[in-house]
């Protein structure tokens, strides 16, 4: 297994402001945006994130990556415990592991060109000879679409499709082997989309990388990746591997995703069952995280939060409903 996450746990503090409800403390809210999350990844292989905003994606693929430390659980790469590094050592493990973020417009310094951009990734990590960098950044620009003479110009020349594209080229820069997408199209025009995300597919199967693609969107997350985590509450409710279609969803939240729309969009939670746009601060304190809008609750629902349960070839779903926990047996 490459890369392996072991009950991940990361809690952030928020000042309460005016708006808090009469008689809560204004002091400081501790909020759980991630609550013993685990997942695997074999090599070459791609694993789609889905969930609604708030449910913990982002906050997964940052302590994945280690740009935040997770307060308890591990990550382990090529079973050596990134979590446990110093400081240098964690710097030459993390080139192994490369973020594209949403915002292809906040992710490169203006004040660089495309190339210069590209060669201080090269140099940093000193991938190639000095001599050899005006070529390397060439073919990184070449391997994502862009021209060679882009390493000239600097990112305010480029549309927002262009810009991820070189963002993606600057990942790519490390020579990384897992390449996490963080809602790499959600901040583009639906036709400019699709090429992003077949630029993704292509790069994949060239370069043998193994993906964890993040997005609110069920259908577009089995587009890139064949096996898929469902998220809530920081939580993984429910993996749907390879072979298994969407449609045979077993968890309520994941079926509530499908059944919605023929797409997931974010704004499909806000029109449904008063829900707070704050998801975490909505979450019970027990039991399982998505009792109150769940149309199957049933008594161990409010005390016990589910374990996952795989209920067949690596179908994995944390639901009492589903699994029958206490009797051993899955539900119909």
């Amino acid at each position: 297994m490459l890369l392996v996450a072991e009950h991940l746990t990361k809690t952030y503090a928020h000042r309460r402001g005016w708006s808090t409800p009469p008689g809560r403390d204004r002091g400081r809210d501790v909020r759980p945006a991630l609550a013993d999350a685990s997942l695997s990844l074999e090599r070459g292989e791609s694993i789609g994130i889905v969930g609604e905003s708030g449910s913990g994606k982002s906050t997964l693929a940052r302590c994945l990556a280690l740009l935040d430390r997770p307060d308890a659980g591990r990550v382990l790469l090529d079973g050596v415990e990134l979590t446990r590094l110093g400081a240098g050592s964690l710097r030459r493990s993390r080139r192994r592991i490369q973020v594209v973020f949403q915002d292809p417009y906040s992710s490169l310094n203006p004040r660089l060109t495309v190339g210069s951009a590209l060669s201080e990734v090269l140099l940093v990590h000193r991938l190639v000879p000095r001599h050899r960098i005006g070529r390397r950044v060439a073919e990184l620009l070449d391997q994502v679409g862009m021209p060679a003479r882009a390493a000239d110009r600097y990112p305010s020349d480029f549309s927002g499709g262009q810009r991820q594209r070189i963002c993606v080229a600057r990942a790519l820069a490390a020579e990384p082997e897992v390449l996490i997408a963080d809602e790499p199209v959600s901040a583009l025009d639906v036709s400019i989309q699709a090429q992003i995300l077949n630029l993704l597919a292509d790069l994949r199967t060239q370069l043998a990388l193994s993906v964890i693609f993040i997005s609110h969107d069920l259908y577009v997350v089995r587009y890139i990746a064949p096996k898929i985590g469902v998220m809530f509450g920081g939580r993984i409710v429910e993996v749907l591997p390879e072979g298994v279609p969407l449609e045979q969803a077993r968890h309520p939240y994941t079926q509530a995703l499908l059944n919605s729309r023929s797409r997931l969009d974010p704004g499909w939670l806000a029109e449904s069952r008063d829900l707070a746009t704050d998801l975490t601060s909505s979450l019970p304190a027990t039991g399982c995280p998505f009792r109150e809008r769940c149309p199957r609750v049933f008594a161990p629902c409010r005390d016990v939060d589910p374990p996952a349960v795989d209920i067949g070839h690596g179908h994995l779903v944390a639901c009492h409903y589903v699994t029958n926990s206490y009797g051993g047996s899955a539900r119909a």
